[in-house]
This record gives C-alpha cells, sequence and structure tokens, in this order.
C-alpha cells in the first residue's frame, strides 16, 4: 500500500487526528491498476466500514469506487464537490448542506425530487402544476434550480431517481459556484457512473395504487481502460387519485475510459419519456359571510376535479455529458464538463380556477369553476464549463483557488393556447359533487397567450480562493462574473426584444475548527435573478427595462461529526430578497421594483450511524418567511410567504435487526401553511408515520414492504394555488424484490 507524504490540505481530507475505521487493502495481482475504475486520479478516501450487523454484499465497493471517493456509506456522505467545486469534506463546507444518498432512497422507495424533499429541511414541495419539480427553498420558490452532476437542468419536468447515486441540497444563494438564481438555493443530483465496480441488480416494484415498475444497474470492468455500467427503468402506475395515471421509461448507459493514471474521460447518455394525467387537486371552499381563512373544499381525497381526458403532460428529455479530468502532478487539476440537452415539452390542463371565485366552491357546496389551458414549452441547452484547481503552500498557509469560466446557449420555444368550453368560454360552472366534466375544449392562442422563440447566451468567469491559515481556521472568498444575453421573438408581431444583464455575484466565508471533526461558520453570500425569471423564456417592454431580483444571505452554523459515521449540523440565517417586480398602476404591462421579502430560520439534522446496527436520518427547520413590503392589493407586509410552514420536522430510523431482518419507521410533521401569499387559504398542519420491513434473504435476493401514512391520516400535503390542492395520499402498500447476480 502507497501512501502520499504530501501535506494534507482541509479541502481535501479530515485531519489524522480524527479516528478511521481499520481499513484492509490487499495489494493487485497485476502490475497495473485498473484505471477506467479510478474516476478522479491520485487522492482516494477509504471506504468507511459497514456495520457488522449488516448484510455483506456479493461486490463490495472498491477503494476507487464512487461510493469510496466521497466516503458515501449507508445514509451519510463525507465530502462533497459541488458547494466549492472542489472536493471539500462536509464538515468544512461553510452552508448548510442535505446529502440523501442511494441507500436512504432505497429504504424509502422515493422515486422522485418532490417525495425526498421531505426529509430536507427548509424546502417545501410546491404542487408545480402536476407536471414538473417545483421547490420552495428557504421561502424562495424555484422550477429553474435543479442540476444533474454540477450542470445546469433546467427545464420544467419529473426528474426521476433510477440511476440516481446521491441528492444535495445546496442552501442559500449559490451563484458564485452555480451562476444566475439559487436565490433559496439548489438541487443537485449526482448519477452513478461507470467506477468498474461490478454490479448486476433488477428490481421489481409493485404499488396497491395499482402500479408496477422495474429498475435495472448493471456495470463491470471492461478492461483496465475502460469501464461500463447500464441504468434502466420502466414505470406504469395509478394514483389514489381518480382517473390519474402516468407511463415512464429511460435509460442510461454510462462509460468511463482512462488512457492513464492522470487522466479520466466519462461518458453519460440519458433518453426519459414520461406521460402522466395533469392533477391540479382541489378548491377551497368560501365560508359563510366571506370569512378568511378559507379551508380546502371537504370531500374525498380521490376526487379529480376537471377533464381527466384532456389533461395529460408529455416530456421527452435527452441529455448528453462528458466530463474530463486531468492531474498535472504539480498541483494544478483541470475539469472540463459538457452538457448537450434536448428538451420536448407539452402539457394541457382543464384544472379549478376561473370565474369571480377563480375556482372555490360556493358556501352551499354547489357550485365550482373549471379553466383550460395548454403549453408547448421545448427547449436546447448547451453548456461547458472549465474548472482549474491549483493546489500550493504560500508561507505558513495553505491555499486551494478556483478559477474558470462557464459558456452556454439557450434556446426554444414557448406557445400557450387558451381553452374555451365548447368553443366559447374560458370558465364553465360545474357541480363539485359531480366535479368531472367532459364538456368539448377547444384551444387558441389568443393576444394575451405566449408565442415566441428565444435565445439566451451567457458567458461567466470566476475564481475562489480556500485559504488554511492554521489548522483551526479556515477562508474562502469568491466572486463570479456573470453576462446574461437574452433575446425574445414574437411569432405574431416579429417584433424582438432584448435584454442585458451583467451580474457580479460574491461569496465569503470564515471556518473555526476548535477540533478537527468541528466547525463553526459564517458566511455571506449574493445571488441574482435576471427580470425574465426562472424559466427566462418571454420578455414583454416592462420586463426589458427591469433590473434583476437580488437575494443576500447571511449564515452562522455548526458542524460536528459526534462519530465517525454519524453527522450533526446546525444553522441561523437570514435571506432578503429585493428587487421584487410589482405591477405598476399607472402603466400597464410595467413593474415597480420595490417589492421584497424576508426569511429569517433554524435547521438542523442529524445523518448516519448511531449504532452498527442503527441508522438515522433526522432534520427541523423553522422558517419565518415574510412579504417585506406590498406586492399587490392582498399581498401585502408581513403576510407569510405561500406554502412556508413555520415548523417542519422529519426523521427517519433503520434498524437491522440482525444479517436477515431490518425495519424502518418515520414521521413527517408539518405545522399549518398558507396556500398562497394572500394568506386566504390555509392548509392545515399534519403528521405523516411510515414504515418499512426489509429482508435480505441471501447475497442475490432482497425484499422490502414499505408502507406509506401508516395509521391513514387525512391530509393535504401542497398547493399550486388558494384552489388547486394535494390531497395527501391515503395509506399505500409499495413492494419491491431485488436480485444481484
Amino acid at each position: 500500500m502507497l501512501v502520499d507524504s504530501s501535506p494534507t490540505f482541509a479541502q481535501q481530507t479530515q485531519s489524522s487526528a480524527t479516528t478511521l475505521p481499520k481499513v484492509t487493502i490487499t495489494a493487485p495481482t497485476r502490475t497495473r491498476r485498473n484505471r477506467a475504475a479510478t474516476a478522479t486520479p491520485r487522492t482516494v478516501r477509504p471506504t468507511r466500514h459497514v456495520a457488522a450487523s449488516a448484510p455483506t454484499p456479493r461486490n463490495p465497493p472498491s477503494v476507487n469506487s464512487q461510493d469510496a471517493r466521497t466516503g458515501q456509506s449507508g445514509y451519510i456522505t463525507q465530502s462533497i464537490n459541488s458547494a466549492t467545486r472542489t472536493d471539500t469534506p462536509l464538515v468544512n463546507v461553510p452552508q448548510s448542506v442535505t446529502v440523501l444518498t442511494k441507500d436512504f432512497i432505497r429504504d424509502q422507495a422515493i422515486m422522485s425530487v418532490g417525495e425526498a424533499t421531505r426529509y430536507v429541511p427548509g424546502v417545501i414541495y410546491q404542487q408545480g402544476e402536476g407536471h414538473r419539480d417545483d421547490l420552495i427553498i428557504r421561502g424562495q420558490r424555484t422550477n429553474a434550480d435543479f442540476f444533474t452532476n454540477g450542470i445546469r437542468d433546467d427545464v420544467q419536468y419529473f426528474r426521476d431517481f433510477y440511476n440516481i447515486q446521491r441528492l444535495e441540497v445546496l442552501k442559500g444563494p449559490n451563484a458564485m459556484v452555480f451562476g444566475r438564481g439559487g436565490g433559496g438555493g439548489v438541487v443537485n443530483r449526482v448519477l452513478k457512473e461507470a467506477d468498474g465496480t461490478p454490479i448486476r441488480e433488477f428490481t421489481v416494484w409493485g404499488s396497491s395504487y395499482p402500479g408496477a415498475r422495474m429498475t435495472t444497474d448493471i456495470g463491470q470492468a471492461v478492461n483496465e481502460n475502460w469501464a461500463a455500467r447500464f441504468n434502466a427503468m420502466y414505470e406504469n402506475a395509478g394514483s389514489y387519485r381518480d382517473f390519474v395515471n402516468l407511463e415512464r421509461w429511460a435509460v442510461n448507459p454510462t462509460a468511463t475510459f482512462a488512457p492513464n493514471d492522470t487522466t479520466t474521460i466519462k461518458l453519460s447518455y440519458e433518453h426519459l419519456h414520461d406521460r402522466r394525467t395533469l392533477d391540479r387537486g382541489i378548491p377551497a371552499q368560501i365560508r359563510p359571510g366571506n370569512a378568511f381563512p378559507r379551508f380546502p373544499y371537504e370531500t374525498s381525497p380521490s376526487t379529480f376535479f376537471g377533464n381527466p381526458n384532456l389533461s395529460y403532460a408529455i416530456a421527452d428529455v435527452d441529455i448528453g455529458m462528458a466530463i474530463i479530468d486531468h492531474d498535472f502532478e504539480n498541483g494544478l487539476t483541470a475539469r472540463n464538463s459538457t452538457m448537450a440537452a434536448n428538451y420536448s415539452k407539452f402539457y394541457q390542463n382543464v384544472f379549478p380556477g376561473g370565474g369571480t371565485n377563480a375556482g372555490a366552491v360556493n358556501v352551499g357546496g354547489t357550485s365550482s369553476n373549471l379553466s383550460a389551458y395548454n403549453s408547448e414549452t421545448d427547449r436546447t441547452n448547451l453548456f461547458n464549463r472549465t474548472d482549474l484547481t491549483y493546489k500550493f503552500d504560500a508561507g505558513l498557509t495553505r491555499h486551494t483557488v478556483l478559477f474558470g469560466g462557464e459558456v452556454g446557449r439557450q434556446s426554444g420555444l414557448n406557445y400557450r393556447q387558451s381553452g374555451f368550453f365548447n368553443g366559447v368560454s374560458s370558465t364553465i360552472t360545474i357541480d363539485p359533487r359531480n366535479s368531472v366534466s367532459n364538456v368539448p375544449v377547444e384551444f387558441r392562442n389568443t393576444a394575451t397567450d405566449a408565442n415566441n422563440i428565444y435565445n439566451l447566451n451567457l458567458g461567466a468567469v470566476f475564481v475562489q480562493d480556500q485559504i488554511e491559515i492554521t489548522r483551526y481556521l479556515q477562508l474562502i472568498a469568491g466572486v463570479r462574473f456573470d453576462h446574461f444575453d437574452l433575446q425574445s421573438r414574437d411569432r405574431r408581431t416579429n417584433v424582438l426584444l432584448g435584454r442585458v444583464d451583467d451580474l457580479v455575484s460574491p461569496r465569503a466565508s470564515v471556518v473555526f475548527k476548535p477540533m478537527d471533526n468541528l466547525s463553526i461558520y459564517g458566511s455571506y453570500s449574493v445571488s441574482y435573478l435576471p427580470s425574465a425569471g426562472d424559466q427566462f423564456s418571454l420578455l414583454n417592454p416592462g420586463l426589458v427595462v427591469a433590473a434583476p431580483e437580488k437575494f443576500v444571505n447571511t449564515e452562522v452554523g455548526v458542524k460536528y461529526d459526534i462519530l465517525p459515521r454519524l453527522q450533526f449540523a446546525a444553522a441561523v440565517y437570514d435571506l432578503e430578497r429585493t428587487n421584487q417586480r410589482v405591477a405598476d398602476p399607472n402603466n400597464a404591462g410595467f413593474f415597480l421594483l420595490n417589492g421584497a421579502t424576508r426569511t429569517q430560520g433554524f435547521e438542523a439534522s442529524l445523518a448516519g450511524y448511531i449504532t452498527d446496527a442503527w441508522q438515522v436520518n433526522a432534520g427541523y427547520a423553522y422558517t419565518d418567511a415574510r412579504i417585506a413590503s406590498n406586492l399587490s392589493g392582498t399581498i401585502v407586509a408581513g403576510n407569510r410567504v405561500d406554502l412556508v410552514p413555520y415548523n417542519t420536522f422529519s426523521v427517519w430510523n433503520k434498524y437491522q435487526f440482525n444479517p436477515m431482518w431490518a425495519g424502518g419507521l418515520g414521521v413527517i410533521h408539518y405545522s399549518s401553511f398558507f396556500a398562497t401569499a394572500d394568506n386566504t387559504v390555509r392548509i392545515p398542519g399534519f403528521t405523516r408515520v411510515d414504515g418499512a420491513i426489509i429482508v435480505t434473504l441471501n447475497e442475490t435476493w432482497r425484499a422490502q414492504l414499505n408502507i406509506e401514512n401508516l395509521f391513514d391520516q387525512r391530509y393535504y400535503s401542497t398547493a399550486h394555488n388558494n384552489n388547486n390542492i394535494m390531497p395527501g395520499s391515503p395509506r399505500v402498500f409499495r413492494l419491491s424484490a431485488t436480485a444481484r447476480f
């Protein structure tokens, strides 16, 4: 076993004073190591030991596996690259980060971003009109701050977890690392890669909805230079909601090529097809005397409002990625990442809305309104980013300097059509006791509907320095410059509008380490969101002259590795959003930039092994997100931001009773929240209990039963507006069987 005697940087690994489990490494019999299995050259960490009472996998990960390089074991990950773009232990990352590993995701039978983020403090799942991932992070809503392997993946669709290695949620403004947006935080999916570890795994799922799902994961080293892996998924499932169904499938082949010990090339291609019924939930009901707050309409959790035959969403996603790593062996490393992606997206819905009461059920419970529209939102993305990292000593200090740049082009179509019932009326009245409508709907592109094509060219340069002054004190400082050039052409009038923004986003942090396994940090960061918003797909004369929104976050936190495999973190923060657009009452179509919100909060989390047999993932968040200045006649200063409870709590426990049997038990609790920022519709708080039984029969077979909402509690999980509220699922059983060969 070779040992590198060069100085150890805080950004690379924890100090040797931290006790690590004993690791035995057997020298390979071949004289030349398997290069394709080494995705990151040079520096490799041993994997934390697996609990003695847990089943031993047939093919345990090698020291060069994707798990080992980040110290990912069970429910913990020791280090990540995304927060600083350098390999940094989580205990040294000066911001609140939650990592959900593939083992946690598997034990919970999680298949989507919305299900996963129930276990992320400070993050609330937004309904997303039933056709996209949509989150509220620290009181800031986003449907675009999604990344895949650190590269922007911002189109509106549902991401699947069949090929996920871990989900990273980084909270607070992140423009220094990720660019525009990210005001509340970002979500980064790290996908499984071809690391040379032999795996042949097949899983079949079934649920009481009913529904079925199949996944496969096959990979190995082809030779000493090449490794390959193939992940695939097919699902056809119903829902607890009447008439709702989804069918989706995906394939993701990956390959790793390592021509020598200093260069690694990772290639990946993914195709995802997703077709589903678009479900916008149920409306609220008006109270006697028009009293506020209103509450969701009392009906069965399965009741569908609208026309299920005309409400559907189709997404076809193709993403190709290439990542090249090279170590110059003089302290300088380089990474070049490229993504080319094409998104074809169409959705159409008939839903509660329109008319005087915007779809709300009347006092007598006898009438409600429906509205309809459809939208085509195709897009092509092309991004290339280069990160150069240089590590060196300067006197008594040690530096990890990151510098580089990013270029990108995004282009697409934004085409919306309004629905007219019987070809005449934009709304129709229904009886909520018979809430399904079969009235024909004609869709037309009206003067107020979008009908434009757009092109966005962007470029960025950035620099960051992680400075280890002493073993007790570290500083991180960085700045990014973004050039954002958007043009939008109206296809009806051929009018071309454009706006250019030059954005400077700084970040500064200090990390105090009284012990190697304890850090206390303070951070300051700034992000901007251009006037065209999260999806930037439309410009009008009012937006062309509107300055970007600004997000400023200050945060103080502590991170403590209580045990080598048990991580605790807590943070308090203040996040201010300014320059929000307010409709100008004197100039239709134009805006005043005096809108603001402020979020103050506390977050705490615990993840890892309490004992060798007991794993836990727990989190608590207190979030006070409020409107800081009047945004409209009903959204005024002092109102709470929509969908943000004061208190959220989640905990999941897994206990390995013996090598064959394991059990899981979890609790999710939300206090009450409002459907929108006008605070007129209150969603009651809820507590949900989930459970699991896991049986490992032998090295080949594993079975798992998950029970969501164990006590069959009735609740409302999320909303899109005051009259698009989603009932939570009644008790549901999910059974899966996995074979490994």
